[in-house]
């Protein structure tokens, strides 16, 4: 028998072995299942869902629920919106970054969020800040010219409107409930494409990243790693249910592109900030009337803290909130509603979510023993009032005193202190004159005693200062503290 024919039997008998294994494997298999069933029950095919499989949360209604209440906005500026400028640092925000030489109009590409039927959106203060020209489009396609119904610069939201009806639109959810390691949506229009949705997971609640220019902005941001670029910004941080859970704002990055950590307005600041701008078209804030600061390693042991926790009180305004609730200068702040409360971020966007006459429960340790305290927020007015009650307010060798209503609209200003009275020291050296008033610190507006205190107190390097003289005339100082 030649060697072809003997290989040729050799592979035969491979091929029928391997067959008959196969077969009885099948039929194992078969007799396995068929005997582990009861009699009468017909095998019922499994389909395999890798999702299932390995607890893999379903994006899908989430994803499908959110996108048709994401537009795209696109504004038009006629000159160079300084909001840019500021944005475009190591944390940029999602709008369309544009080169340094600017062509009248300015465009810039941003998204929203339809949060009523009736057209009304909610956006960052950045994207249409100044803008002449708002252009909403929709997820299908339908065009819509928008209109600005109110602004916060010191939330970053804007409200603006369209005139449609019978729109999908989010629910907003509790961003109070929303947890470190949460899966969320970021859903907008990076790039200026149309709706995307990226996934990511909560990396961190409370978030000041010092980007909104000033000193008493609410700035308490949830940072998240899903995907957020360029045209997200005033778009959907939604969680599985999808609900809305934040606006997304920011992007933790050198070169203006995600790297990794992007930053959401919590909703329950957005739902305070939309409800005041659709009802008053200006936001009622509600004030505490202290003055804090916050509670690091070194400050415990300088004042013999063993807890880390809450913030403490510098001072409390005579005839404020806090003053009549009986809270005092060396109080700790630690709780507020039940909330706990651990820095400048926590605080600011608690209070943020109240309304002026809102009834606050304060949860404060002085001494070592806790007390509770019950407050009703003031309006900003009422606080404004408070502050002028102060006989003066002395930092850095000069005597400030608030602009009284008179005073803002003579010299047509919103905010400003005057400098009543100049006293051996750096502001004097620097040639500051009495009269002065200072408006800004490292361009961070000051619109409070908070800010002003934060501004001057405690600072050191140079600084620069901006304001006015009563004549109008504009002046700059640099001064090193």
């Amino acid at each position: 028998m030649d060697m072809k024919r003997i290989a040729g039997i050799f592979l035969i008998a491979m091929i029928g072995g391997a067959v008959s294994l196969g077969l009885y494997k099948a039929f194992e298999r078969k007799q396995i299942y068929s005997n582990s069933r009861p009699e009468g029950i017909p095998i019922r095919q499994v389909n395999y869902n890798p999702s299932a499989a390995f607890n893999q949360p379903d994006f899908e209604a989430a994803a499908a629920a959110s996108v048709h209440a994401v537009v795209h906005i696109k504004s038009e500026f006629q000159k160079k919106s300084m909001v840019y400028d500021d944005f475009f640092g190591l944390f940029n925000f999602g709008g369309q970054q544009q080169p340094r030489e600017y062509i009248s109009p300015y465009t810039a590409m941003g998204s929203g969020v339809i949060v009523s039927p009736d057209g009304y959106i909610v956006t960052n203060n950045h994207v249409v800040q100044e803008a002449t020209n708002i252009v909403v489009t929709l997820n299908d396609k339908r065009v819509y010219q928008g209109k600005i119904v109110g602004t916060d610069p010191s939330s970053d939201l804007a409200l603006i409107k369209i005139d449609a009806q019978a729109l999908p639109f989010l629910t907003y959810g509790n961003s109070d409930d929303v947890k470190i390691g949460e899966w969320v949506l970021a859903v907008g229009n990076p790039f200026n494409l149309t709706s995307t949705v990226t996934a990511g997971i909560v990396s961190a609640k409370a978030r000041n990243i010092n980007i909104l220019g000033s000193q008493g902005a609410i700035e308490s941001f949830i940072q998240t790693d899903a995907a957020v670029n360029s045209g997200n910004s005033g778009g959907a941080l939604v969680n599985t249910r999808g609900e809305l859970i934040g606006i997304n704002a920011a992007i933790a990055s050198g070169n203006g592109y995600y790297t990794g950590y992007s930053f959401a307005i919590p909703v329950n600041i957005v739902k305070k900030v939309t409800g005041d701008l659709m009802k008053y078209g200006k936001i009622q804030r509600a004030y505490l009337g202290v003055y804090y600061r916050e509670i690091d390693d070194q400050f415990a042991k300088e004042k013999g803290f063993t807890d880390l926790r809450g913030i403490f009180i510098d001072d409390v305004v005579a005839g404020g909130p806090a003053a009549h609730a009986g809270v005092k200068a060396g109080d700790v702040i630690i709780r507020i509603d039940n909330m706990p409360v651990n820095g400048k971020a926590e605080l600011m966007e608690l209070i943020g979510q109240k309304n002026p006459g809102d009834k606050v429960m304060l949860i404060v340790n002085r001494s070592g023993k806790e007390y509770e305290m019950a407050l009703t927020m003031q309006n900003e007015e009422a606080q404004t009032a408070s502050m002028k009650n102060e006989e003066k307010i002395i930092l850095q060798g000069a005597t400030f005193q608030v602009l009284t209503k008179e005073e803002l609209s003579k010299f047509n200003l919103d905010y400003g202190f005057k400098i009543v009275s100049l006293g051996n020291g750096k502001l004097k050296s620097a040639g500051i004159s009495p009269g002065f008033i200072i408006l800004s610190v490292d361009r961070e507006p000051l619109r409070t005693i908070q800010d002003l205190r934060e501004s001057l107190a405690n600072r050191q390097g140079g600084v620069l200062i901006e304001g006015v003289y009563p004549n109008g005339l504009r002046a700059y100082y640099g001064i090193g503290l």
